[in-house]
């Protein structure tokens, strides 16, 4: 069978450059350890991770499957934890949580972000201390707010008037004073996708620093001495690589501290500059180095504050995707190969949107190769998909493989830890695929992978 490969004087001579699918790269087999997790490599052609064949984890888990570094993930919690040393590491749930995950964050000493009840009961299920969570969300609800009193959850970062309101009545009814902090919207514009930047003003997120809503939250607040007022929070978005961003929203928020103490005599001592740093997903991606980041943002925050004649404020930041994105990865088996003559060709897996949906969600790239054995095969302009009823089902759509791919061959796509299992669903009916972490040559399932009788159950 012919394979697809840029002939001379084909239609992608004719488009414009940012039209053009990318270059092949000069080595398909090539494992490139700025985007692979921090032990993957070729051990007799076939891609390993955390020692461990993933030939040997397709016979033994299936596929799709879900696979996660175990060194990787704790040496970034570690990384963090390091390069941000007197201030506060919280992990952002939103991008994977579960029971073990929780565990190792509490291994290494990091404290934890939730957006909701489910992922405030994952948490507590393990016995993580609940005074190391902070509770997010735009719309918690009186059932959300109210377990996180009893549970004695560190801070609540509160999103809106009617919060302000709820959170105090329920706070007095169960004689509990919590830490309250503000979630600013900064009007910083965060150079990524729209669907995930997060401090225009014209969003569902905080409350307005250019509209002065966010300085009516304050007076609210301290009206209410049932609801301690300790600090100001910021999210920019996610997937940043530009860390300017960061340092304006840090100065503003600095400015705000600063009002607040001329206008109430208040001095907050925290402030949060949320997360949403970048991680390199295909080659040529940069990601933020952490340390200079640290040092960047104390810097900035220490300086405005400095000469406000204010104290430094403990400086808190959520890493989600940047501890758990780069040490997960996703297999498929091979199904389909079909060849669309003078455009591409079409590899189809037994996966898709369902386990990966932030491609067809918001252009999401990501690097894929054949993992199960090396080729030198000419490469063949690809579009890597799934199996569900949408042409939109695509998981990585420019990318070459190996002109000799066939059925029954595994594909590994690179950085997934992050959002893939958190934003998974049953399209289709097709089920959520397994977890399993892999370290020193062993392999164990830490999320169950679905079966037809967990679809059925709850159906009448």
């Amino acid at each position: 069978m012919s394979r697809f490969v840029h002939p001379a004087g084909d239609r992608h001579a004719e488009m414009l450059p940012h039209e053009r699918p990318p270059q092949a790269p000069a080595d398909l087999n090539r494992i490139d350890p700025a985007i692979w997790p921090r032990t993957s490599t070729r051990t007799d052609g076939t891609l390993t991770v955390g020692g461990v064949d993933v030939r040997d984890l397709a016979r033994d888990h299936g596929t799709p499957l879900y696979v996660l570094d175990e060194d990787d993930v704790r040496s970034r919690m570690r990384d963090y934890a390091t390069a941000f040393a007197g201030s506060e590491v919280h992990y952002a749930g939103k991008a994977f949580l579960c029971k073990e995950i929780v565990r190792w964050l509490d291994d290494e000493g990091l404290g934890l972000d939730v957006a909701s009840g489910g992922e405030l009961a994952v948490a507590l299920s393990v016995g993580f201390p609940p005074e190391r969570i902070t509770m997010h969300g735009n719309n918690k609800s009186v059932a959300e707010l109210s377990r996180a009193l009893e549970a004695g959850v560190g801070h609540i970062v509160v999103d809106s008037f009617d919060e302000i309101a709820r959170l105090g009545y329920l706070a007095e009814q169960q004689s509990k004073r919590p830490k309250v902090m503000i979630r600013v919207t900064t009007g910083v514009e965060a150079h990524t996708h729209e669907f995930i930047a997060t401090a225009h003003d014209d969003q569902k997120f905080g409350l307005s620093l250019n509209a002065g809503t966010a300085a009516e939250a304050v007076h609210r607040i301290l009206a209410l001495p049932q609801l301690e007022l300790v600090g100001l929070h910021s999210h920019i978005g996610s997937q940043i690589v530009d860390t300017g961003g960061f340092e304006v929203a840090a100065r503003r928020l600095a400015a705000l501290l600063v009002q607040i103490k001329d206008e109430h005599g208040v001095v907050l001592p925290e402030l949060d500059l949320g997360g949403g740093y970048g991680i390199a997903y295909v080659e040529g991606d940069e990601a933020p180095d952490i340390k200079e980041l640290a040092d960047g943002l104390r810097e900035i925050v220490s300086k405005v504050c400095v000469e406000a004649g204010l104290p430094v404020p403990r400086l808190t930041v959520e890493p989600g995707r940047g501890i758990v994105g780069p040490g997960g990865i996703t297999l498929y088996e091979v199904g389909t190969v079909k060849d669309v003559e003078g455009l591409r060709t079409y590899v189809s897996v037994d996966g898709g949107m369902s386990d990966n949906v932030r491609t067809a969600l918001y252009g999401a790239e990501y690097t894929a190769v054949l993992a199960s054995r090396e080729s030198t095969a000419e490469p063949m302009l690809s579009r890597l998909v799934g199996k569900h009823c949408e042409s939109g089902d695509i998981i990585v759509r420019d990318c070459h493989f190996p002109a000799d791919l066939a059925p029954g061959d595994l594909i590994a796509v690179a950085a997934t830890g992050a959002y893939c299992r958190s934003l998974a669903s049953n399209y289709n009916y097709l089920l959520k695929p397994a977890v399993v972490a892999v370290s020193g040559g062993a392999a164990r399932v830490i999320v169950q992978g679905e079966t037809e009788d967990d679809l059925l159950r709850g159906q009448l």
